[in-house]
This record gives structure tokens, sequence and C-alpha cells, in this order.
């Protein structure tokens, strides 16, 4: 009977040992995977719609105001992608700029504004508006640029170049590079 018992004993002890071996070796087991840091750097962490985003400076006055029907945030990265944004800038002396494109991408570390498709910037005290395919801002420094062709214009007068830089708060604008422009005579009155 001792016997019976120390064979019964034994065969549980290798069943039991065996079946941990298994689920040991089992690769559909359980498994601790690490999570991914660059995977998880692209989920957004937030998803909008019909939304409103208000970048303040240090002194606590507007920067800028970004309005867009899609939003996706990306807080890893410091990324916010708008469909159709439509922007409100506001330089130094609070004079106020917009502009419109078919997507943007705002880094709000930086609070660099990229805008792609149709970007437009206008000046509205002014009387100009600026059309490219690619518009870059800085809110920091408050200067745009853009490195795509650029059509700077105030009806009847119009500038094309391959490339302009713009400075918000000293109304300065450079373009380069193959600059053509059309300026018609003002009228002039016996």
């Amino acid at each position: 009977m001792a016997r019976r018992v120390k064979k019964r004993v034994w065969l549980t002890g290798m069943v039991v040992a065996l079946g941990t071996l298994l689920v040991w070796i089992d690769p559909r087991g359980p498994q601790d995977i690490p999570p991914d840091p660059e995977a998880q750097a692209e989920e957004p962490g937030h998803v909008l719609e019909n939304a409103e985003i208000t970048l303040f400076g240090e002194t606590g006055a507007i920067q800028q105001s970004l309005i867009t029907p899609y939003l996706v945030h990306t807080p890893q990265q410091a990324i916010t992608q708008a469909t159709s944004p439509r922007a409100t800038i506001f330089d130094s002396e609070q004079r106020e700029w917009r502009a419109t494109a078919n997507a943007g991408t705002l880094n709000t570390d930086t609070h660099v504004l990229t805008l792609t498709g149709s970007a437009r910037l206008l000046a509205p005290d002014e009387g100009w508006q600026l059309d490219t395919e690619s518009l870059h801002y800085n809110g920091m420094t408050r200067h745009a640029w853009s490195e795509a062709p650029a059509l700077l214009q105030q009806p009847p007068q119009q500038i094309s170049a391959l490339r302009m830089d713009m400075w918000l708060d000293t109304s300065q604008v450079r373009l380069t590079d193959n600059v053509r422009g059309t300026h018609p005579p003002a009228n002039q009155t016996p």
C-alpha cells in the first residue's frame, strides 16, 4: 500500500511538473509584453469636433486661436492636427491676421503652426493677402514663411516669388527667388 501511495504521489508530481512545463513553453499562454513607446507616442490623446483652441503668450495676451471642424491632439508629441483650420494670429500690437488652409498642424511646445493646401494669410487692416501651398508661422517670434511659391497681392498689385518671409511685428516682407510683380500706375488726374 505504501508503494501505491508513493506511485500516486510520484505520478501526480510528474503531471503537475509536465503541466507547468507546458504552460511555460506554450506560446499561446499569457505573456508579459512591454508597451511599445513609439506606438504610444502616435496614439491620439484627444479627438474633438467643432473645436477652438487658444494659445496665450507669456504676458497672458492671446497669441493665436484656431477653429476647426475636426481636431486630433497627440500629447506625447505635442502635436495637434486640424482639418480646414481657420487661425487668428495677433502681433505685438494686437493687430489681427487671419489664416486658412485645407489642413494644419500645431506644435503646442514651440507654437509653430503649419498650414498646408491652399494656405492663405490675410491682413484685413492693410487689405492684402498671401496665397501659397504651405505656410509656417512661429507664434513665439511672430515670423511667417513659405518655402513654396507664394503670391502676395493687394489688388490691383501682385508679386510672386518662390520663397517668402514675413515678420508680423515689424510688417516686413522678404520675397526671394524668381520675384515677379505687377504694379499698375496710380491713376493721375490733371
